[in-house]
């Protein structure tokens, strides 16, 4: 039996599913959560049961040796070699990956080489290979990348209004992340639609601790929130979103604690968003705590938060001039039925009315009323298996070399 590994590597997390292939058959699933943060956790589910347990998580290193462990401690399997694909989810791929690659030291290296492009991501995501490359070295390792999804974007949406040198020369673009997310939404919404995928105008809401917004025409996505890096669009646990780019040159020359543009950056990556306005945490749960509690910079933060979420989403029906639904996926959209009721209440003109008894904690398929216009989806997302698919495809070919 050929078992599979899914390896998706967020900016705090580390989702895993341990596959049957090519039967699909999920042995084993599971989340690092809050990576790098206070009370990190470890949740391992099989045969209806969840295992979880509290454990001081310093890196994405740390959580692949402490997966590995758990396969075993678990009886998942009985030796590594059981093993035979990893599938890497790797969120910058730059204009050099525009489909999943067989996984070599030269595409690792290229990988590491456009982390500028996603620097809260592609170091992880690299660590993460490398570490599976050790202890697997004989599995077929495939890097499957966020941003190849969003290649079909007209020009009109990924170029900057800047000087051609700068996308010519140094290809300075749109690119976008989750792209795997809001691929395999797209594609489970149209059954819900009873529709052919081509038909369809679809606005996906990928919420979680990173989140962006895509338009989606056709099965293709056509703009993304997420720019040149992760750090663009909607604001997010530790990222600030779209910000006026005059903001860098003027901190740097009035805070002496910031000397450098990549000072900013970092500030904007990893002290800013929910995280830098509240005061209390990156993450949703503990904001919503604070902010039931009546901490102003929690209800601050939290009103931000949604705020920049119907901002993007709004726009998009312009972009498709007009849209089927709004799908709500990944962590915040699939659980939090607070910030999906703010959401969409706050976009009712648009013909989206939410039903309260169907907008529940573990709902999944349409929460909104037989009347509205468009339609209010959630779907919980599933890019564990798009990467095990990949997988499959590149054991095939292997197979004949």
């Amino acid at each position: 039996m050929e078992k599979t590994l899914a390896i998706n590597s967020g900016s705090s997390s580390l989702k895993w599913q341990l596959y049957e292939m090519p039967e699909e058959k999920v042995i084993a699933k599971g989340i690092f959560e809050r990576i790098g943060l206070e009370r990190s956790m470890s949740t391992v589910k099989f045969d209806g049961e969840a295992h979880t347990r509290e454990i001081d998580i310093i890196d994405h290193r740390q959580a692949v040796l402490l997966l590995m462990d758990e396969l075993i401690h678990f009886h998942l399997i009985k030796e590594f070699r059981e093993i035979t694909g990893v599938g890497h989810r790797v969120v910058a791929g730059g204009e050099r990956f525009k489909e999943s690659v067989l996984v070599t030291q030269t595409v690792l290296e290229e990988i590491k080489a456009i982390s500028n492009l996603a620097p809260l991501h592609n170091p992880a995501n690299a660590a993460g290979i490398e570490a599976f490359l050790k202890l697997l070295p004989d599995a077929v390792s495939v890097a499957v990348f966020d941003t190849a999804f969003h290649t079909t974007m007209p020009q009109a949406a990924y170029r900057y209004p800047i000087p051609n040198k700068y996308y010519n020369e140094f290809s300075v673009r749109k690119y976008g992340a989750h792209g795997t997310s809001h691929m395999y939404v797209s594609r489970e919404a149209a059954q819900y639609f009873d529709k052919p995928l081509e038909s369809l105008k679809l606005i996906t809401a990928h919420i979680g601790n990173g989140a962006s917004i895509s338009a989606i025409d056709g099965g293709k996505s056509i703009d993304t929130s997420m720019g040149f890096t992760p750090l663009g669009g909607v604001m997010m646990g530790t990222r600030s979103g779209e910000m006026d780019p005059s903001v860098i040159p003027f901190l740097i020359e009035n805070d002496p604690e910031l000397k450098t543009a990549q000072d900013v950056i970092d500030l904007f990556n990893h002290q800013s968003g929910i995280k830098g306005v509240s005061e209390v945490s990156s993450d949703m749960r503990d904001l919503e705590i604070a902010r039931d509690q009546g901490d102003k910079n929690a209800i601050l933060a939290y009103e931000m938060f949604v705020d920049r979420l119907k901002k993007y989403i709004a726009q998009y029906f312009g972009v498709l001039n007009g849209a089927d639904g709004l799908i709500f996926t990944a962590g915040i959209g699939e659980n939090d039925r607070k910030v999906r009721e703010d959401v969409v209440n706050g976009l009712s003109w648009f013909g989206m009315e939410i039903l309260p008894e169907r907008n529940v904690r573990g709902v999944v398929g349409e929460i909104s009323t037989p009347t509205s216009r468009v339609k209010v989806l959630v779907i919980p997302t599933d890019e564990e298996v798009i990467i095990a698919r990949d997988v499959e495809k590149f054991k095939k070919k292997t197979a004949f070399l």
